[in-house]
């Protein structure tokens, strides 16, 4: 490879919330971070030099979004998921949570109804819950080690209050990737219910052989003007710290009514060193990234082979995309306090807890494997040496 994944670097003191917000959220800062989700890769040099280089000139002043950083968005996604966009539809927010926030705020009134499709990213529920809507819980089906799209209930679920829906593709925490007649027949279903789609669709980056991205706007012209969509170099580039996220908004009803919540909650202010990692990452990096999935796929296949021959007590969900990784520790008869103690006392691991995602994350473990392999065989030694141990 022409990148080193392999290396280790010391991200302690630097502000990481992986590594120095351990105490914090764990009450100990002795454990292995495997649970925020970013990665432990140095970024591609090109965008590393292009940080320094602007740095450098020592004024970081109000800034614009030229020409430049927009064709890089529109070049990117037509690039890598045959999805032509318009300059006029790109936004940015301080990150995707923000922008589900404004969306929800924008798209529905207080009272009316969102679906989520639990297990998933728990801010979802605090985008709609905090402010004043009504969460429906479409619970996937996790049926012989996969995940489904509960499709009957989901059409049972609707009424006159479902405004909205947001899906996750691919989904976090489950690593799934909506195949097109999933997203098909979800989209068949909103349309026929005048329900929008909000899609969050950070980790599109990051999808494995055999697997391929789809944004659901790109199916239809009528998928096109009720989808909202959520991306960005985020996830994929790690760059989750400078919040370089881009959303889409073909309808221009719904651009205007975006625009007007955020305008009211001045969330609007542009981010210098977001805009040059975005045109950087997507103009000049996708060698790197490129790399880093095949990386982050021998990864993923380290360790399923790894809990197959040595762990066979604990079920890794094969994830098709993303770099985090569903555990289920059901198998051991533990309920999630005690799975929680076992984790901090005897793996000394920190994992994002399953029940923290929703319906049907009780007994599951979030793991993040972007990290080099040999932290992961740290980890993975961690959890059979404890599982051994019971």
């Amino acid at each position: 490879m022409k990148y080193n994944f392999d290396q280790i670097i010391d991200r302690w003191n630097t502000h990481s919330e992986k590594w120095d917000g351990m105490l914090e959220h764990y009450g100990t800062n002795d454990l292995l971070p495997m649970w925020e989700a970013d990665m432990d890769f140095e970024v591609a040099p090109a965008l590393k030099e292009a940080m320094i280089r602007r740095a450098q000139h020592g004024i970081y002043g109000y800034t614009v979004r030229e020409n430049s950083f927009f064709d890089s968005i529109i070049n990117w996604q037509k690039r890598r998921n045959g999805w032509t966009i318009q300059k006029d539809w790109i936004r940015n927010s301080s990150g995707a949570i923000p922008a589900v926030s404004v969306a929800v705020n924008a798209f529905t009134k207080p009272g009316d109804k969102v679906i989520i499709q639990d297990p998933v990213y728990y801010r979802f529920h605090n985008s709609v819950t905090l402010n004043g809507r009504h969460i429906v819980n479409n619970t996937m089906l996790y049926e012989d080690g996969e995940y489904k799209i509960d499709f009957d209930t989901l059409e049972r679920q609707i009424d006159s209050r479902v405004k909205m829906i947001i899906i996750c593709n691919p989904q976090n925490p489950v690593g799934k990737v909506f195949k097109k007649e999933e997203l098909i027949r979800i989209g068949e279903i909103c349309l026929k219910n005048n329900i929008i789609i909000l899609s969050d669709e950070i980790y599109s980056d990051v999808v494995f052989t055999g697997n391929k991205h789809i944004p659901i706007a790109s199916l239809s012209k009528e998928l096109e003007m009720c989808t909202v969509t959520i991306f960005g170099p985020g996830k994929g580039f790690n760059l989750s710290g400078l919040k370089p996220t881009i959303i889409a908004i073909p309808n221009p009803r719904l651009r205007e009514e975006y625009d007007f919540v955020s305008d009211a909650m001045q969330i609007l202010l542009k981010n210098l060193f977001s805009i040059e990692a975005i045109e950087v990452a997507y103009n000049e990096c996708e060698d790197w990234l490129d790399e880093a999935i095949k990386y982050l796929e021998a990864n993923r296949n380290f360790m399923i082979d790894y809990f197959e021959k040595n762990i066979p007590q604990v079920k890794l969900i094969k994830p098709e995309g993303t770099y985090i990784a569903w555990l289920d520790f059901n198998g051991l008869g533990l309920n999630d306090k005690e799975l929680e103690q076992l984790a901090i006392e005897k793996m000394k691991i920190g994992f994002k807890y399953g029940y923290t995602f929703g319906n049907g994350g009780q007994g599951f473990q979030r793991i993040n494997f972007a990290c080099p392999r040999e932290m992961l065989l740290d980890g993975l030694q961690r959890i059979e040496r404890a599982v051994k141990s019971l």
